[in-house]
């Protein structure tokens, strides 16, 4: 599928870029929707939203916060679709990927949120609890409404393993770091996750390939040839600080402005 993430990653030309990942409606509907413009126009390419549960097992503290607080402000499903629509009504060439859990999907009916997903513009979806292979039929599904259905690959997955998910891959693939949850500090060296991604590229090749979780500020530097690296947590505890200072109007602030320093970070 010839969709905006592919293109986006085409015009990287190999380039590391860095994907923002906000829980929708936090800290409330409007500065999400700010925030998430505020990082286009400051140089995202592909960006994340996730659509709140409240069970999200696969996520540590702070990306449980955010979801909580997105709830709270009435960013459920319908809301976060209203969003994403206010977005690409500014930001048309992004990629945009909607992040979270099956649960969601199934109260929402399938096809419904397929066909949703397309007239929004979403153009790829990440469900932490729907693992290979129990995600084929979904797949597939998402391949008919024209919906990148992301793979993830975890750390101790096998070589045997990653060929397989890559059959039921579309263009891009998302390597795990740690086996752990969403927030929590690098359990192994820089080196041996490069390691795995190179891996995971020479088994698939025709595939760009994101690392995520633990992914922070500190340690950009080491993983710059990668082809993506997705900042979650940490933009969601900015936001949470603006929060507790008493200061929600500076969360698109502060979020952007540390959007800006992880770009600069993969830049220099």
């Amino acid at each position: 599928m010839e969709t905006r993430i592919k293109k986006n990653f085409d015009a990287l030309n190999g380039k590391c870029t860095i994907i923002p990942f906000v829980s929708g409606g936090d800290p409330d509907i409007k500065q999400n929707t700010a925030i998430l413009k505020s990082f286009a126009k400051n140089g995202a390419r592909i960006l994340e939203c996730g659509f709140n549960f409240n069970a999200p097992v696969s996520d540590g503290d702070p990306i449980q916060n955010s979801s909580y607080r997105g709830l709270k402000s009435g960013a459920y499903m319908d809301e976060v679709f209203e969003i994403m629509k206010e977005f690409r009504k500014d930001y048309k060439q992004q990629g945009t990927i909607l992040m979270g859990y099956m649960n969601v999907i199934l109260n929402f009916g399938e096809d419904n949120f397929l066909k949703k997903c397309k007239q929004v513009g979403i153009d790829g979806l990440i469900i932490s609890d729907l693992p290979f292979p129990e995600n084929i039929p979904f797949v597939k599904k998402c391949r008919n409404y024209g919906v990148t259905f992301v793979q993830l690959i975890a750390p101790t997955t096998p070589k045997e393993r990653v060929l397989k998910i890559n059959e039921y891959a579309d263009e891009l693939l998302y390597y795990i770091s740690l086996l752990g949850v969403t927030g929590s500090a690098l359990k192994n060296s820089p080196e041996d996750i490069q390691k795995k991604y190179i891996e995971i590229k020479n088994l698939c090749p025709n595939k760009r390939v994101v690392v995520g979780f633990g992914i922070v500020k500190e340690v950009i530097k080491k993983f710059k040839n990668v082809d993506g690296l997705v900042v979650g947590s940490q933009i969601c505890s900015t936001i949470e600080k603006s929060i507790q200072n008493g200061q929600n109007s500076a969360a698109v602030e502060e979020s952007t402005k540390l959007y800006k320093s992880l770009l600069n970070e993969v830049k220099n």
